[in-house]
């Protein structure tokens, strides 16, 4: 089995971790006040060792996500606490939460948006001249 593949503990960690982590944000941000955001998970990658998670989330709307991920990352040890309690009879151990913003949704929408606009290289050909280098 290649390093680069996950092996099938990680990913059942990661999976479990996922689930409880959408109730564990999305009840934090209400009770902070923020109401109207939606949090998801987009992924969790779980490193060999099983001592760190790496959690990818997608913040709605976006404009919030900056803010949101800073408060999130300050409250890491009371999310991991959160998570711990909820996942004491799968996991023996909780590993470290390092959070991302995943704008790969933010990404699709740009290039969506391109395609709708005025800068459509496939409904106007002429864009294309200007980008092939000489």
């Amino acid at each position: 089995m290649s390093n680069v593949e996950e092996s099938q503990r990680q990913k059942k960690i990661g999976s479990v971790l996922q689930r409880d982590l959408v109730d564990v944000l999305q009840k934090a941000a209400t009770q902070g006040g923020m109401r109207g955001i939606i949090i998801s998970v987009s992924k969790v990658k779980v490193t060999v060792d099983l001592s760190v998670a790496k959690v990818y989330l997608s913040i709605f709307p976006n404009d919030k996500a900056k803010e949101l991920i800073v408060g999130i990352k300050s409250n890491t040890p009371l999310i991991r606490h959160e998570l711990a309690q909820r996942t004491r009879n799968q996991l023996r151990r909780m590993p470290n939460l390092e959070f991302f913003v995943d704008d790969s949704l933010e990404y699709i929408d740009k290039i969506e948006k391109s395609l709708k606009g005025k800068e459509n290289p496939i409904e106007n050909p002429d864009l294309l001249d200007k980008r092939k280098k000489s």
